[in-house]
Order: C-alpha cells, then sequence, then structure tokens
C-alpha cells in the first residue's frame, strides 16, 4: 500500500506541504479578526455592485429635512403639530404608523392634543432607545404610548468600522422582559390583516418564522464577523436600497396637503428626521463607495429597510442573508487553498510559468469573487477574503517553494553540469527533448596519464581523494573558461566549449583552459605531496569541428552531449599526449585566431580516421590571456651500466603480442632513451620491466611509456617519454641517474 502511495506523495509533495500551513495560518489569521474589516469592505462591494431592485411602494417614508426643520420655527416641534400630522396620516387610512421620534416628555404647546391622538391610534408605534453607549444614552418612550405597549426599541447594532450592517427583531431589557423592535412590531401590524403571524420555526424553535420567512439568529461568527456582539435577536441587513428605493414626502408636504389622498393607504408609514442638524445619520454598506464621498443614511431610512425585508421575506420568500456554519468556512479555506497550490504545481514545468501563473490567478481569483458575488445575490454571505489569502497564499508559497527547489536543483545539477546545461534544461521548452542541432564546437579531453597503475597501487579511498582534489581543481580553472564539463570519464575529462552557449572565441577559449589546467596541476600536485599521494601528469588533447549537440538517450534517462567525428577525433589527439603535454588539431589552430606558442607539429593517423592529421603541441597562449607552460630540463644522462628491460607494445589499455628486449642506455627525469633492436612505431605506448641478472625482474611492477622520437643517427634508438612509473622503479632510476 505504501509502496503504491510513495510516488503520488512525492509527485504531489509541493501541494501536501503547502496547503495544510496556509490552511491553518489562514484560519488562524481569520479567528484573530485580523481579517474582519477586509471582509465586510468586500460585503459592502457587494451591495453596491448588486443590481438595483425595484421600490417598494408599501413602505412611505415622511422625512423631515433641513428646510422642514427651518419651516417649523422650533424643534422640537411643538406637541400640537405633531397631533396635527398624525390625524393627517390617519386620514390615509395606514396600517401601521411607525413614529421615529422621541417623545419621552411633553413638547408644549399641545401636548392633550397628542395623548388623545396616542390613545385613538392603536396602529401608532413610538421608539424607545435602550441601549447606553460611550457617546449617547437610553431614551425613554412616551409614557403614554408605552402604557398601551405601543413602543418598539430603535437600537442599531454598530460594527467596529461605525457602520450598520445588522438589525435587531427583539431586545432583551435588564428586567428579563423582551421587547419588539420598531421595524418588527411595524411589519406585524401590516402583516396581521394578512393572516401572517409570529411563531417559532419548525427548523429552530428559536427562531421567528413568519409565513414563507424564517429569521435565523445571527451568531458571533457568522460571515466574516469575528467575536462580534451577538446580544438580543439580531439580523443580518438585506438592505433594498437608499431612500429612493421607498415612496418619500416631506414633512411640510403632508402639513399642507399636497399629497395624494390615498398615498397611505394600507401603506406603513414612518416618520423620521433626514436633515443633517438632527443627528440621526448612520454609515451603512453604501457609504463605502470609493469614487465618491460616503454618504450617511438616516436612521429612518434603515428601519424602512429592515421592515422590506421582512415583509418581502415573509409574502415574497425573498432571500434573507444566511451564513455557513464555520467547519463549513474551514472548508471552502481549504478548498481554495487546494486548487491556489494545484493551479501552481501543475504549472511548474510551463516555460512561461510566471505569466501562465499571473494570468490563472487572476482568471481564478476573478471566479472565486464572481461566485461569492453570485452566492450573495441568492442570498448567501461566503467570506470571500480568507478564500482568496488561502488561494493566493497557497500559489505564492508553491512558487516559492518551487524556486527554491529549483535553486537547490540548479546546486545539485552544478555539481554533475554546467550552469548553461543546467539553464538550458530548467529554462528552455525543449531543454529535456531528445534531439540536437549541427553547431561548430571545440572540445577538450583530458585524461591523467597512468592513473590506473597508480590506483591499483593505492586504497579505494585514497584514489577518490586524489581524484576528487584532481577534478574539483580542474572544474574551477574549466568554469573560469566557460566550458561546459559533459562528463567525468573516471580520470579523464570531456569538456566542450560551443555548446549549449555558443561564442566567437570558444577555440582560443579552450586552449587558454588547456594551459591553465596545466599549471593547475603544480597545485594539485602540491597537496598530493602533503598528504603523501603520488604525483600526477595529465595530458590534453583539443579539436574544432562541427557536431551534433542536444540531449541523446531515452525518455527514462538522456545526457546533453556532442557526437560526430570531430568530438572522437578529440580524445584520439589526446591519447597520443604523454603528462604535461597539449597537443591541437589543424583545425583548432587555424579556427583560434590568436598567438600560439607552437612547439612541434606532428602528422598522425588515428584509428577510424580516413586522413593523416597534423597536431600541434602548445606551449602558450598570448593575446589577453598570456598563458605559458615552463620549461623542463629533458638532459639525458648516460648511465653505466646499461639497464636491460623488457617491453611490449600496447593497443589501447592492453599489452598484446611479442614480449621484447632492449637497453636503457641514458635517463632524464621523465624519460629514457631505449635501445632496441625491433622497430618502434611513433607515439606507440610501451609497456616495461626493468631487469637484472639473467632476465629475472628485481621488481613485479611495471613502467609505462610513450615513443616521441627515433634517433637520426642511430635507427634503433628511441626516446620515450615515461607516462606511468611505480615508487620502487622510480628510486631505482633516480639513483641511476646520480652520478658517482
Amino acid at each position: 500500500m505504501w509502496a503504491k502511495l510513495k510516488p503520488h506523495i512525492w509527485q504531489w509533495r509541493g501541494v501536501l506541504l503547502a496547503v495544510p500551513n496556509i490552511t491553518a495560518l489562514v484560519i488562524a489569521i481569520r479567528l484573530t479578526g485580523l481579517l474582519q474589516l477586509l471582509e465586510l469592505a468586500a460585503l459592502d462591494q457587494f451591495f453596491l455592485l448588486r443590481p438595483r431592485e425595484s421600490a417598494d411602494t408599501r413602505i412611505v417614508i415622511v422625512e423631515i429635512n433641513e428646510a422642514d426643520v427651518r419651516k417649523q420655527g422650533q424643534w422640537p416641534m411643538p406637541d400640537g403639530k405633531l397631533a396635527s400630522l398624525l390625524e393627517k396620516i390617519k386620514q390615509q387610512k395606514p396600517r401601521a404608523i411607525g413614529l421615529d421620534i422621541y417623545r419621552d416628555l411633553p413638547v408644549n404647546p399641545g401636548y392633550q392634543d397628542l395623548l388623545k391622538v396616542f390613545k385613538s391610534t392603536p396602529n401608532l408605534i413610538g421608539v424607545q432607545k435602550v441601549s447606553d453607549t460611550i457617546d449617547s444614552s437610553a431614551v425613554d418612550s412616551s409614557p403614554e404610548l408605552k402604557k398601551l405597549n405601543q413602543i418598539g426599541s430603535n437600537d442599531l447594532p454598530i460594527d467596529g468600522d461605525g457602520k450598520i450592517r445588522r438589525s435587531l427583531l427583539y431586545v432583551n431589557l435588564n428586567n428579563d422582559e423582551i421587547l419588539e423592535s420598531f421595524g418588527l412590531k411595524l411589519a406585524l401590524l401590516y402583516l396581521k390583516p394578512e393572516g401572517i403571524t409570529a411563531k417559532p420555526s419548525a427548523i429552530n424553535s428559536n427562531y421567528l418564522q413568519l409565513n414563507r420567512g424564517i429569521f435565523p439568529i445571527f451568531e458571533a461568527n457568522d460571515g466574516g464577523y469575528v467575536r462580534a456582539d451577538a446580544g438580543s435577536y439580531q439580523v443580518l441587513l438585506n438592505y433594498r436600497g437608499r431612500i429612493q428605493q421607498f415612496t418619500k414626502v416631506s414633512l411640510t408636504e403632508v402639513q399642507e396637503n399636497l399629497i395624494p389622498r390615498d398615498l397611505m393607504r394600507d401603506k406603513v408609514v414612518l416618520v423620521g428626521a433626514t436633515a443633517e442638524s438632527l443627528k440621526d445619520l448612520f454609515y451603512t454598506p453604501y457609504s463605502s463607495n470609493v469614487l465618491t464621498d460616503p454618504e450617511r443614511m438616516a436612521g429612518v431610512t434603515i428601519h424602512a429597510n429592515l421592515i422590506s425585508q421582512i415583509l418581502s421575506a415573509a409574502m415574497e420568500g425573498r432571500p434573507l442573508i444566511k451564513c455557513l456554519p464555520e467547519p463549513l468556512e474551514w472548508l471552502s479555506i481549504l478548498i481554495w487553498s487546494i486548487i491556489g497550490a494545484s493551479l501552481c504545481w501543475l504549472q511548474r514545468h510551463s516555460s512561461n510559468q510566471k505569466n501562465l501563473m499571473a494570468v490563472s490567478v487572476l482568471l481564478v481569483g476573478g471566479g472565486l469573487i464572481g461566485g461569492s458575488f453570485l452566492a450573495f445575490l441568492a442570498g448567501w454571505w461566503i467570506p470571500v477574503i480568507p478564500s482568496l489569502l488561502a488561494f493566493v497564499g497557497s500559489a505564492i508559497a508553491l512558487t516559492q517553494y518551487i524556486a527554491q527547489s529549483a535553486t537547490e536543483m540548479r546546486k545539485t545539477l552544478g555539481r554533475y553540469l554546467t550552469d548553461e546545461i543546467v539553464a538550458n534544461i530548467l529554462e528552455t521548452p525543449s531543454g529535456l527533448k531528445l534531439g540536437g542541432e549541427r553547431r561548430k564546437v571545440t572540445v577538450l579531453v583530458s585524461d591523467l596519464r597512468g592513473f590506473s597503475a597508480i590506483s591499483e597501487q593505492l586504497p579505494p579511498e585514497e584514489v577518490v581523494k586524489i581524484l576528487n582534489l584532481y577534478l574539483g581543481t580542474m572544474t574551477d580553472v574549466i568554469n573560469q573558461y566557460k566550458g561546459t564539463i559533459n562528463e567525468f570519464m573516471g580520470d579523464g575529462i570531456f569538456v566542450i566549449f560551443g555548446a549549449p552557449i555558443s561564442r566567437k572565441d570558444d577555440s582560443e577559449r579552450a586552449i587558454a583552459c588547456a594551459i591553465a589546467m596545466q599549471l593547475a596541476m603544480e597545485q594539485v600536485n602540491e597537496q598530493n605531496q602533503q598528504m603523501n599521494f603520488p604525483i600526477l601528469e595529465m595530458g590534453i588533447g583539443i579539436n574544432t569541428g562541427e557536431a551534433v549537440a542536444g540531449n541523446v538517450g531515452s525518455q527514462k534517462r538522456a545526457q546533453y552531449t556532442v557526437i560526430g567525428s570531430h568530438v572522437n577525433l578529440a580524445a584520439r589527439i589526446e591519447s597520443y599526449t604523454v603528462g604535461g603535454q597539449i597537443l591541437i588539431s589543424e583545425n583548432t589552430c587555424k579556427d583560434a585566431n590568436i598567438d600560439l606558442q607552437i612547439a612541434g607539429e606532428l602528422q598522425i593517423e588515428p584509428k577510424g580516421i580516413k586522413y593523416p592529421v597534423t597536431i600541434c603541441e602548445i606551449r602558450g597562449i598570448g593575446g589577453k590571456y598570456n598563458l605559458f607552460l615552463p620549461k623542463y630540463d629533458q638532459k639525458m644522462s648516460v648511465i653505466t651500466p646499461i639497464i636491460p628491460v623488457e617491453y611490449s607494445i600496447l593497443q589501447g589499455k592492453h599489452a598484446v603480442g611479442t614480449v621484447f628486449l632492449g637497453d636503457f642506455i641514458s635517463l632524464s627525469e621523465k624519460g629514457a632513451q631505449l635501445r632496441s633492436p625491433h622497430s618502434l612505431e611513433l607515439l606507440s605506448n610501451l609497456k616495461l620491466k626493468l631487469l637484472i641478472e639473467a632476465e629475472i625482474a628485481i621488481e613485479e611492477e611495471y613502467m609505462y611509456a610513450k615513443v616521441i622520437q627515433q634517433s637520426n643517427i642511430d635507427e634503433h634508438l628511441f626516446l620515450l617519454r615515461f607516462t606511468a612509473v611505480p615508487p620502487k622503479a622510480d628510486a631505482i632510476l633516480s639513483a641511476l641517474r646520480q652520478p658517482e
């Protein structure tokens, strides 16, 4: 089971890492309340963007504006004038009259007239302010209306940003009594002739049900709220709109009989102040328009919106604003976190990931906001900010994870490939596709002379140390000259100049790199001597020509490399080198438009090559590089007596054919003069063994050398260059070179 599951976990590792962390973080931020104001602001925009609803003609607002206040001559308006106003409204036979004006104290003249109107108007509802706040106090109702139980609470819960988004249906009083809200009381008066009365809901007995409308109680964490004051019986206000969504007349128009005769018949009539000077104005979701100054809504208009909400829900089934349970909100955050992370993860291999990701985030994020808006139109308040934060946060987290993984991958791949190849793989659309293209390249192949013999004499751990030291130093040099290390071949290095990035000076840099590598061998050998490791020597071959560069292999395993006859020729040229030597082809010599110090030329016929090839030994390069190899003293010392040796000719890495006898007649630090009756080809490799009396080997250790010159005087004399000399044989040769 685990074996099957493990690949899937690894395949989606980024998503599995990001989603739980981002989800937990967003939920934690949500629970702190830091997102509340943003979510409430988003809700306000939904109200502003919602299509304008039709006006509710069941409600008439008698507004008291600034012109009305000035015309009254004094404010509060006298009880006599208020009584006259109410009588005129009564004549229109409305179903309910709401007086959103405090009348806890008499305002003479006309107090007795007002009391008569109160007693004779059973459908008149007055107001009482129950709550005490920092900047306002409770205001009692008219004693006469309270006695008649014709009082409703006009308290409005205010959010932290000063806006009204909730309203009250019932208010809990200090003496454990319950007072109906001003809006609910008027709505019930209107619904009574329709045969609709308040009753407990069958869904939840604590909920008020009016026919088709069920009013869920607002909870402290509903919607975008966090630990809000949910005291008494609150509901979310589903505003119909501004005052223009209701029939509106002025106080003066009613007093002067300037309104139609049946304008208020069977309506809910609200009398309240809209004048700025009377300070009954509040901020609402409609105050959030960013393009205009924030407008405030009169308290009487807010009550009209609540009444309209109650009537529409009861009679028409107009949706109330409902909220998801908190666990479902958390699930929504989780889902959007998964969407954001998955979207980013699936696009991680795209060649245009950043642009695609930006477009995807905008489109899907827009879909999230659009979906939440559609849900709002259907009566559901689904918080958009936490989900949007989870979506974007997961996308950002995955982008960061992918970037970090790419950085780590670059570091890891950089140990095996050059930066250019890594960039080609990670950033190029076709970087991982099989195939290639023809291009001119310069190939450098290096190899340690006699390292196989050295490795046979040392423990594997020490061989690895020697190789790591050597390859590490060479890698630094190659990178300095912008070479592409295609492969480490044991103790050999295969370097490309011109792929995947082609430059005009590829061949020049290849030659300069080769000289710098030979010079760096001095540093390598100094460290080897400090660790009692043997001295190393390296040969380098270089060729320039056209090759196919690209990804070669299968869909499961491929390698960026170059293939062609010119690549093979570079390896052949390297095989002719001795330690400390650099051989380049005539092609490279011509392609490098720079001063070169050439020690000599030689024509070779490599295996697999149709035509003879001219190669040059390079000792230095001028121009901006100015690198030159030091000169070594190759003075031969005649030895007496001569040293008998036996040797065989190597084909590749193996000795084949007859074992021949010969003599060393002179020695130098790195070579010897061999006298042999057998003819030897130039640049052939020999495997030799020192002999002492009666052809018995004093040591079963073999030396290796290359034939580099044939004597012009004696055809049986050949100059050898040692490529590998074991320690004991080296000690004997050193002793023989010393003068007696």
